[in-house]
């Protein structure tokens, strides 16, 4: 009987886990409770035991139940990729690659690698978002983009699958005749509290309510990089920057780097992933490209 099993009997029996209930089970997968206890019971009956334990309130997984778990999920996990690389060379060369990009990548490699792509793929368009925080990956899980380069938010979401890039360096900048230019020595962070905090923001829901790197309760909220800059250099406030778009004003003095007390909030610098989503991977010409932003890495 065990040959009968199915995939839909295995994300029946994933969905009722990690929901705790076969009637969150049947709206996650869009079907009606009896149609998930009847596939359930059906997926015991052909491993021989039961899955759930079913006298409380909500089922509980058996032992048995426990043990088969991850290997139903690497199961279909397996199938799926199986099912997207299909899909994937029975497509070919994508018609258009759109990749959505985040602000905090080096601009330099970046027009670097879509000078290559131009010259290899001179009949794909590429379009490019250019993003914050959660405003990178929305347009990929909404279907809009194949490939997403995520750095600014730290977080893969999940059914998508990561390759490290590079990492991009970060300083803590302000004006000149900013008063926090005056500080001699580290910058604690009450002191720099005190002061209005120049934060990146994004603009899709998928951060709302959460903070990166950000420690005064004084901020205003760009969503603009650029504008950042230009506040920064006005002496607006201070804030996180990308050493590479703050380099030529760190040698002009238009702005000075100040040394923070250490935060487990801040980190040196952003760590750039290409993401995409397991169920459309990229086909040639977006595995191309990520290859060449790997490529431009510095020595």
């Amino acid at each position: 009987m065990l040959d009968a099993l199915s995939l839909d009997q295995l994300r029946t029996f994933i969905a009722a886990a990690e929901e705790g209930s076969f009637s969150a089970a049947g709206r996650r997968l869009r079907r009606a409770q009896s149609v998930v206890s009847h596939t359930l019971a059906n997926l015991e009956l052909q491993v021989g035991f039961a899955l759930f334990e079913r006298t409380g309130r909500y089922p509980v997984l058996t032992e048995q139940g426990r043990a088969l778990l991850e290997g139903a999920r690497a199961a279909v996990g397996s199938m799926d990729a199986f099912k997207a690389r299909a899909r994937t060379l029975a497509e070919g060369l994508e018609p258009e690659l759109a990749v959505a990009v985040d602000v905090m990548f080096p601009i330099a490699t970046l027009t670097a690698a879509v000078q290559a792509f131009q010259r290899q793929f001179p009949s794909t368009p590429l379009r490019l978002h250019v993003e914050a925080l959660g405003a990178v990956v929305q347009p990929l899980l909404a279907g809009q983009c194949r490939i997403a380069i995520i750095g600014s938010l730290p977080d893969v979401p999940a059914d998508c699958v990561s390759q490290y890039l590079l990492d991009v360096g970060a300083v803590t900048v302000v004006a000149p005749q900013h008063p926090l230019a005056l500080v001699k020595g580290v910058v604690l962070r009450e002191v720099a509290g005190q002061h209005v905090q120049l934060v990146l923001t994004d603009r899709s829901v998928l951060t709302q309510g959460r903070n990166f790197g950000v420690l005064s309760d004084k901020t205003w909220r760009l969503a603009d990089l650029g504008a950042k800059h230009a506040f920064l250099r006005a002496g607006l406030g201070w804030g996180h920057m990308p050493l590479h778009m703050v380099e030529g004003d760190l040698r002009d003095g238009t702005l000075v780097r100040i040394a923070l007390e250490t935060s487990p909030t801040v980190g040196p610098g952003f760590s750039m992933h290409a993401i995409h989503r397991k169920d459309q991977p990229p086909g040639p010409a977006g595995r191309w490209f990520v290859e060449r932003l790997k490529d431009s890495r510095p020595a």
